[in-house]
């Protein structure tokens, strides 16, 4: 053989062997449906001709049809797409609810016809079987809003079906036609799109609608809502109507979590199921167990209220999930997992104990809640662990606001028992609170060194009056030096300490002036007449963080005998007085995250229990009168799906500071958690100074909110309780104000006014 055709057939055999390592293009959709979503995840290649049923170039959604089967691609081509046009789509496959399609090339072959829609009850949509299909539905439209979304403008409109409510954005739209189809029996053609969870859980879905012209009104209102009959406040409950079709379910797993009287988590394999529950007998962790209840997505993740749980006694237990405490996301959401942190502080509060760990640089929360156990006595004691420890926390992935897509900040470990807490290794040996140790103990041997030289001194002078003077200077030194350390773990104020130190300082000199300046107004201490005649020494305050928290001060003669020593007792001065004052800032920095909700800087839930109780306590002892709003903000979690989370932080914080102008000096507003906020509103005489208030807060959204380069439109739902008409207990007022607040967001739902805010 020559070596021309040596080389031919070597060269011929690689590209054979090229050729089978590369995987054809699945070219139909029906195949690419028949595939699972870890297959999908292998970004298989795809390339077929499909039909357009609807493209979103602001949002690179595009679907489209072929043969019966429907499937969702994520574009950015430039292509100028419309229903009814013929694309060849060439990409790589994807998870999904179920299997999609990213493509960097579509290409169009030609125009036509859209794909015929199809009829689709709600039962269906909620079951997914016409997800990413083109699909007609008759409905009542109960709100219709005019919103912007990736800067094209999108009409939202929601719709009741026979069986439920669904969303419906249709691209584009004006305002001069929405008032019209408010209460209108309507024809709706669009794309069914499922609304998934971090596990690509069905939790909803909606419909996506190329134009208004899609919008068909089969019979208008009978009457405009401009002319309705104007209902008296009070009287607005008589039009509250609720007809719920959701059928119970029963399922079964593994009990995971169980807090009494609240919540039950199930796991069955790799899926996890959120109960909420109101019994209170005995279920064990580890056993399988069956529940029962209806299902609920209108949280972002699956659910089941109403729960009823049985205990089949069968022991089944599940292993946790080794997980990094950075990685914790809706995929892990309600799952038992295991992770490691260091532990950064904990507090036992009234309704949980919570431990702060720290890992690659973010916080995370370990809480082991005990609200259902009313006797304090019976809460089992978790382990004491020193902070900086190593530790190892086991337990249910649980999101803390209700959304699977807030990222690991977003993720809080529930701890079933004090057990899922262990320690793995010590602190290290370098931190806070071993420095804190090495100067008091530096602080302890100065003391010492000074206290010895000087009685020495004394002893060798053989003069026994001098003796006795400086023995009572050295137990006033040391009285005054032991209740400086003990004031530092108290609760004096920090000048006052300050002041003591610069006390000590001129005591162990002689009396002479000592001062301190923290910054250029703040001067503490004593400067007496003659100071500006003698040599001022100075020594920073330093800070084990930043820069020096300030400067102190002695002003001593030469010729003093205690002058050699100046340097060395305000050295002494200055640690104690860096012990104080970064000491005192760490306590104030607990209290306050104890108290205050981290984003909005308003009062937390405990905060807002601890002031409701004594409220109530008060007005109980005077025979006053209180009134409590709590406040839902209408449609939060839009703003969450549609622009980000950032964009949804910034939204309550200019939210809860509106809010707050709205009150009154002395009134308290507080974040219960997500977007519910309540406000205790003191010195009212009836119930009608309560209801001004709340209408002034719902007013105060009348103005839209400009957050980077979104221009949002938001609204509240308020609920009023008065006290004492409306209970006498904190929990009586407090379910009162949230039952009217659900009455009042219910009846904006059915009575079409309820605004959307993207």
């Amino acid at each position: 053989m020559s070596k021309r055709a040596a080389w031919i057939g070597l060269f011929l055999g690689c590209a054979a062997e090229a050729g089978a390592a590369q995987p054809q293009p699945i070219t139909s959709l029906r195949a690419i449906h028949s595939l699972s979503n870890r297959e999908a995840e292998r970004q298989l290649p795809v390339a077929f001709d499909a039909t357009v049923s609807l493209y979103d170039r602001p949002l690179m959604g595009l679907w489209v049809q072929d043969g019966g089967e429907a499937i969702y691609v994520i574009t950015e081509t430039d292509e100028e797409l419309l229903p009814g046009d013929r694309v060849r789509v060439r990409g790589r496959t994807a998870a999904g609810y179920r299997p999609i399609v990213t493509s960097d090339d579509v290409v169009l072959l030609h125009t036509g016809a859209p794909p015929a829609p199809r009829p689709v009850t709600f039962a269906g949509m909620m079951r997914g079987e016409r997800d990413c299909l083109r699909v007609t539905v008759r409905a009542m439209v109960r709100a219709a809003d005019l919103n912007q979304n990736a800067h094209a403008p999108v009409t939202d409109l929601q719709l009741m079906m026979k069986e439920g409510d669904v969303e419906a954005l249709v691209l584009g739209g004006s305002t001069n036609a929405l008032d019209d189809l408010l209460d209108a029996e309507v024809e709706v053609t669009g794309v069914v799109r499922a609304q998934v969870d971090g596990k690509n859980e069905l939790t909803g879905t909606a419909l996506y609608v190329n134009s208004m012209r899609d919008v068909k009104v089969l019979r208008r209102a009978r009457s405009e809502p401009g002319a309705l009959p104007l209902t008296p406040i009070r009287d607005v409950l008589g039009g509250y109507l609720i007809h719920d079709l959701t059928r119970r379910i029963r399922v079964e797993g593994t009990i995971t979590f169980y807090e009494p009287g609240g919540m039950v988590v199930l796991q069955n394999g790799a899926s996890s199921l959120f109960i909420r529950v109101q019994t209170l007998e005995s279920l064990r962790i580890g056993h399988l167990a069956q529940a029962t209840g209806f299902p609920d997505g209108s949280r972002g993740y699956l659910a089941l209220v109403h729960g009823s749980v049985r205990d089949t006694g069968v022991s089944v237990p599940i292993a946790p999930q080794p997980v990094a405490l950075s990685s914790l996301d809706g995929s892990h959401a309600f799952d038992l997992v295991s992770a490691e942190g260091r532990l950064v502080t904990a507090v036992r509060q009234a309704q949980q104990d919570e431990y702060v760990l720290i890992s690659d640089g973010h916080l995370f929360s370990a809480v082991f809640p005990h609200r259902a156990v009313q006797d304090e006595r019976l809460i089992p004691r978790v382990p004491s662990i020193a902070p900086g420890s190593k530790v190892r926390v086991t337990g249910i992935s649980s999101p803390l606001v209700g959304d699977l897509f807030t990222g690991a900040n977003g993720f809080a470990i529930l701890l079933r028992s004090p057990d899922d807490i262990v320690a793995i290794a010590p602190p290290p040996a370098i931190n806070m609170r071993n420095l804190v140790v090495m100067v008091v103990l530096l602080l302890a041997g100065v003391t010492a060194a000074c206290v010895w030289g000087w009685t020495l001194a004394r002893k060798v002078s053989g003069q026994r009056k001098a003796i006795a003077q400086r023995n009572k200077s050295e137990a006033n030194l040391e009285r005054r030096r032991s209740r400086i350390l003990e004031d530092i773990s108290g609760t004096r104020p920090l000048n006052e300490i300050l002041e003591e130190i610069t006390a000590l300082v001129s005591l162990h000199l002689d009396r002479t002036s000592c001062w301190c300046s923290l910054g250029t107004e703040t001067q503490l201490g004593s400067v007496f007449e003659d100071a500006k005649n003698r040599n001022v020494i100075s020594q920073e305050i330093p800070s084990r963080l930043g820069p020096p928290h300030g400067v102190l001060f002695v002003a001593i003669d030469p010729q003093n005998p205690e002058y050699d020593r100046a340097a060395d007792v305000l050295t002494m001065g200055a640690r104690v007085a860096t012990l104080a004052i970064e000491t005192r800032g760490m306590y104030s920095d607990l209290v306050h995250r104890s108290e205050f909700d981290q984003l909005t800087e308003m009062h937390n839930r405990f905060s807002f229990e601890k002031r409701l109780e004594a409220m109530v306590g008060e007005a109980r002892d005077r025979s006053a009168m209180f009134g409590l709003i709590y406040i839902d903000l209408d449609e939060f979690k839009h703003v969450n799906d549609r622009y980000g989370h950032g964009i949804g932080d910034a939204y309550l914080q200019q939210a809860a500071k509106r809010m707050k102008g709205e009150l009154r000096p002395g009134d308290l507003l507080a974040r219960l958690g997500g977007d519910e906020f309540a406000a205790l509103i003191h010195r009212v005489k009836s119930y009608s100074d309560v209801e001004e208030i709340a209408k002034r807060l719902e007013r105060c959204f009348d103005e839209p909110f400009r957050l980077q380069k979104y221009v949002l439109h938001g609204s509240m739902s308020t609920g009023v309780a008065f006290y004492p008409e409306d209970g006498t207990s904190p929990d009586a007022i407090l379910r009162s104000a949230d039952a009217a607040m659900y009455v009042a967001k219910n009846q904006k739902k059915h009575s079409g006014v309820l605004a959307g805010r993207r």
